[in-house]
């Protein structure tokens, strides 16, 4: 693998350096390096200065908002977007929905959605997980059944992150109970101010609303929001939990925070402990192998369609961040339990994070699809 970049890819990560890090409001990059929380408005404005210039959703075909790039420029913008402490635009718009339209959805959906979905006029949710089907999302049980023209809903979706904001939320429908369980599941579009739609926030233990439940009860969703075909929806899940899975092994942003933690730690004389030391050292080169990875895993998706080895990245990824997160806190010492500044939010960081082995298909489950696809175990 030629790792040097040519004159050509250097440039282009010069003009995406200064793009990042002069046309994103300085006020959101701060929160972000200082890991405090956004708000709805600075993601929004965030992402409408990438997408004003282009820069929302290369991976997209061109016709709908893409860039013509090579797959080394696309990780050269990822990596400098991260290292500029840029949020990435909106996941479930961008990297799950969003592909899934222009691959799966009719005329009529693309032009209605996704130039609204690149921009984050539209706020979508994801309406996948439910209480009783767990890491086995086949086993899910909202119901949804023909009535003339409409589809009717009922059921719960759980664990709904930021659904509060949601404006659509894309969903995986029950349509046929009588088949492999796999075989009787479609894709719903569902406006979220239809009646008998109804958000309730779950309360997480250090206070904070990231997450909801969302219930069906009786909900009339037009037939032309079906994505794909009926029954179909377990194809369209697996495109897009792979294009989830590419995107949930945030090198660039884990890599800004090994070096965030190694400074402080040099700051503070924790880095003169070998022991320390060579925890830093031993991640430092474990994020050089993800790195690479992450690029074989983009060079060998073909026509869009993530590689099986996208569940490394999950895996993998996942596991880094939670272990840069614990490195900060032992930096912080006992003001990661009190006081305020970078070292009181170490803790309640370390703890979110626990959610990343579970988020995007759980690192057990991506433990099996490696074993069964990549190993053929």
């Amino acid at each position: 693998m030629q790792l040097q970049l040519s004159d050509e890819d250097r440039e282009f990560r010069a003009t995406m350096r200064e793009f990042f890090t002069t046309k994103v409001p300085q006020e959101i990059r701060d929160k972000v390096a200082e890991g405090r929380e956004l708000s709805k408005e600075d993601i929004v404005a965030s992402q409408k200065a990438l997408n004003d210039a282009g820069y929302a959703v290369p991976h997209w075909p061109v016709q709908y908002g893409g860039q013509d790039w090579t797959q080394l420029q696309r990780h050269i913008w990822n990596e400098e977007m991260q290292a500029a402490s840029v949020p990435p635009p909106l996941a479930f718009n961008t990297s799950m929905i969003g592909p899934v339209l222009a691959q799966f959805g009719s005329d009529e959906l693309k032009e209605r959605f996704l130039a609204p979905t690149a921009s984050l006029d539209i706020w979508w949710s994801q309406g996948f997980s439910e209480p009783d089907a767990g890491s086995d999302l086949a086993s899910l049980r909202t119901r949804a059944v023909k009535d003339g023209d409409d589809w009717v809903v009922n059921g719960q979706k759980t664990w709904t992150t930021l659904g509060q904001y949601g404006d659509w939320i894309f969903t995986l429908v029950r349509t046929d109970p009588d088949v492999k369980k796999q075989a009787g599941i479609s894709m719903l579009l569902i406006d979220m101010t239809l009646p008998g739609v109804e958000v309730r926030p779950i309360e997480l233990i250090d206070g904070g609303h990231e997450v909801n439940e969302v219930w069906f009860t009786d909900v009339r969703v037009p037939g032309d929001m079906l994505v794909g075909e009926v029954n179909q929806g377990w194809t369209i899940a697996k495109f897009l939990l792979g294009n989830e899975r590419v995107g949930v092994a945030p090198v660039g942003s884990t890599k800004r925070n090994l070096a965030r933690a190694k400074r402080l730690a040099q700051e503070s004389g924790l880095l003169s402990d070998p022991l320390y030391a060579a925890r830093v050292a031993e991640l430092e080169n474990e994020l050089l192998a993800l790195e690479l990875t992450a690029l074989r895993v983009v060079a060998n998706s073909a026509e869009g369609a993530p590689h099986p080895a996208s569940s490394v990245l999950k895996l993998k990824g996942t596991v880094l961040q939670q272990a840069v997160s614990e490195l900060l806190v032992d930096v912080a010492g006992p003001q990661s339990v009190g006081g305020d500044g970078w070292g009181a939010r170490s803790t309640p960081t370390y703890l979110n994070l626990r959610k990343a082995s579970i988020y995007g298909g759980s690192n057990e489950v991506q433990r099996q699809i490696i074993a069964k696809t990549i190993l053929g175990l």
